[in-house]
């Protein structure tokens, strides 16, 4: 079993930051991608930002400049750094990852989701 728990979302104000994390555990072989996505009222699912193994980082066009991407691999964990943000910037948050169980089975896991707003 292997669980994706995330952290960190609130409301914030235009121009404010926000740090996400969400960390994986349980039977974990190793752990490929890892990626934020967010899902805001009335719109489909995003991806945000992507990173590998070897920390190369993509992100969504509307995010380049402002967030960033991070990983420990040795903690299993991700993190989003949301800086400069933008009422539209508020959504739901998911943390996404490819992880692998055994050495050849790999499965796609997704987390709680958090809510980030952003409101003056």
């Amino acid at each position: 079993q292997v669980q994706l728990v995330e952290s960190g979302g609130g409301l914030v104000q235009p121009g404010g930051s926000l740090k996400l994390s969400c960390a994986a555990s349980g039977n974990i072989a190793s752990i490929s991608t890892m990626g934020w996505y967010r899902q805001a009222p009335g719109k489909q699912r995003e991806l945000v930002a992507i990173i590998t193994s070897g920390g190369i980082a993509n992100y969504v066009d509307s995010v380049k400049g402002r967030f960033t991407i991070s990983r420990d691999n040795a903690k299993n964990t991700v993190y989003l750094q949301m800086n400069s943000l933008k009422p539209e910037d508020t959504a739901v948050y998911y943390c996404n990852a490819r992880i692998m169980i055994t050495t050849t089975m790999m499965n796609t896991y997704w987390g709680q989701g958090t809510q980030v707003s952003v409101s003056s």
